[in-house]
C-alpha cells in the first residue's frame, strides 16, 4: 500500500497543473495493483487547494472539489484518524522537530504509522525527510 499526498492527487487532476503527466502516470500504477490510501485530511487539504486560483490553474467551485474528493473516497483506501494517530504524532513529537504548517506533514505520518503503512508518494520530498527513518518517500 502507498498513501498519495495531497500535491500528487492536485497535479493529478487540475488542468494545466505542473507535473501532471508524473502524478497521473503515479497514481495509474497503483491504480493497477489497488495499493493506494488517503487520509480524510488530504480529501480537506485537497478542497482547499483546489478552490483557490493557483498560477497554472483556474479554482474549482466548492461543489465540484467536493465531488473529486468523493471520487477519490471510492477509489482509495481510506486511513482513519483517531486515538492511534494522535498516539504516533504524540510520539513524533518527541523524536522530531516540527512546528506551525508543518504539524500538517507529521500527521500524514502520523497517520500512516498508526496503520501500518510506510510508503508515502508526495512531490514535496523535502517536507518529509526528516521522517526518512520511519516512512520511505516516492518520488513520482
Amino acid at each position: 500500500m502507498t498513501f498519495v499526498d495531497t500535491n500528487v492527487l492536485v497535479y493529478a487532476t487540475a488542468i494545466g497543473a505542473p507535473l501532471q503527466a508524473r502524478a497521473r502516470a503515479a497514481l495509474g500504477e497503483l491504480v493497477s495493483r489497488q495499493q493506494r490510501s488517503i487520509s480524510r485530511q488530504v480529501l480537506r487539504e485537497y478542497i482547499a487547494v483546489m478552490t483557490r486560483p493557483q498560477t497554472w490553474a483556474k479554482a474549482l467551485s466548492l461543489a465540484e472539489a467536493v465531488a473529486d474528493a468523493e471520487a477519490f473516497l471510492r477509489g482509495f483506501a481510506l486511513l482513519e484518524d483517531g486515538p492511534s494517530v494522535w498516539a504516533e504524532l504524540r510520539a513524533l513529537s518527541v523524536g522530531y522537530s516540527f512546528a506551525g504548517r508543518q504539524v500538517h506533514d507529521a500527521n500524514i505520518v502520523a497517520t500512516m504509522l498508526a496503520h501500518r503503512e510506510r510508503r508515502l508518494l508526495t512531490f514535496n520530498e523535502a517536507d518529509f525527510r526528516r521522517f526518512g527513518a520511519v516512512i520511505d518517500i516516492v518520488v513520482p
